[in-house]
């Protein structure tokens, strides 16, 4: 090998160890950078609605027996994440922020707890309890989420209707729809519109329930009903 062919040569090999030096190099600060952001993983928080059930009657008054149905909603409120529209068309999903059960559990829950606590009714159970109702209460949640434009606000909107097995249709529907301010000033945490949620679920629950007995009232039979 002629000297210029040997020295092009050992310069193509200090080239080469060179780039694999920096290869090496690479991978390890990127190795490195996916540990650091494995370990900065943020905590997840779990929030519950907690709105107040109906003060109690005392005796029954009504002397009918409700099935709570399981509440229907768009996939987005069988999951657990909380929601968030930055539009009239645009909806999204927090991820390190959720609800500790889906939004229909909690909805179903606490119109059962809001029914029976009344002490209204005969009694008040769930579908699938294997209790037979005289008429059967059916719900649909069409928003539970923050809406940030034009400000921030908790929108809560469920429609209900009450469903009567014996003649096949529905005797008596309602709705409630909406949009509660967060009072928190400009920049309002994600705790803030969970507790202006829990509000506005609580007050339009006590709404629908409210108008559900006003009609079974003045439309229910006088003595109770077979077992």
């Amino acid at each position: 090998m002629l000297p210029i062919e040997a020295e092009m040569a050992g310069a193509k090999h200090e080239a080469m160890k060179h780039i694999r030096g920096i290869s090496q190099l690479t991978a390890v600060c990127l190795l490195a950078a996916m540990a650091a952001a494995c370990g900065a993983t943020r905590p997840t928080k779990y929030y519950v609605l907690d709105a107040p059930s109906a003060p109690s009657a005392g005796q029954a008054q009504i002397p009918v027996r409700l099935v709570v149905a399981r509440i229907t909603a768009s996939h987005l409120y069988r999951d657990d994440r909380l929601v968030y529209g930055t539009s009239s068309v645009q909806l999204g999903t927090y991820e390190y922020h959720r609800w500790s059960e889906s939004p229909v559990d909690m909805i179903q829950d606490m119109l059962v707890a809001n029914l029976r606590n009344s002490g209204q009714y005969r009694s008040v159970s769930r579908v699938g309890s294997m209790a037979k109702g005289d008429y059967v209460v059916r719900g649909h949640l069409d928003a539970l989420d923050e809406v940030d434009k034009p400000e921030v606000a908790a929108r809560f909107s469920l429609q209900l209707e009450l469903f009567d097995p014996a003649t096949g249709s529905i005797v008596w529907s309602s709705s409630y729809n909406h949009d509660e301010p967060v009072q928190t000033g400009k920049h309002p945490s994600v705790p803030d519109v969970v507790e202006a949620l829990d509000h506005n679920v609580g007050a339009g629950i006590q709404q629908l329930t409210a108008g559900l007995s006003q009609y079974l009232a003045s439309h229910s039979p006088t003595q109770p009903s077979g077992n």
